[in-house]
């Protein structure tokens, strides 16, 4: 019995007609896709970039936030230090992302 492939360049030789000719990707392409990497769009940069901006602007702590942003909906989840904090976020993800759907996945730090 064959055991499966485990890398790229041995997947490609068992699949790829001509893999001399074939594209390659990065190290950073690899780990991107073995993560679930998905590139936005224009409109979906813009938007994640409206709600980073409008959260660093109030000086809330955005390294303890994740923002995923898929069509119009923005995904928050993350830890904050209060309850006016918690609100905030909310208030301003909602404002940035307009008429689109925000899921706020945001809880208070334990111990905060």
């Amino acid at each position: 019995m064959r055991k499966p492939p485990t890398t790229y360049d041995e997947i490609t030789r068992r699949t790829v007609p001509e893999p001399d000719s074939s594209f390659r990707p990065t190290p950073e392409q690899v780990r991107q896709a073995r993560e679930g990497f998905r590139a936005l769009d224009r409109d979906e940069q813009q938007l994640l970039d409206r709600v980073r901006a409008a959260l660093a602007a109030s000086g809330v702590e955005i390294d303890h936030l994740d923002i995923e942003v898929e069509r119009e909906r923005v995904t928050v989840r993350g830890q904050v230090r209060d309850q006016a904090t918690l609100a905030r976020v909310s208030e301003l993800v909602r404002e940035a992302a307009g008429d689109g759907e925000v899921v706020d996945h945001v809880v208070i730090r334990e111990g905060a």
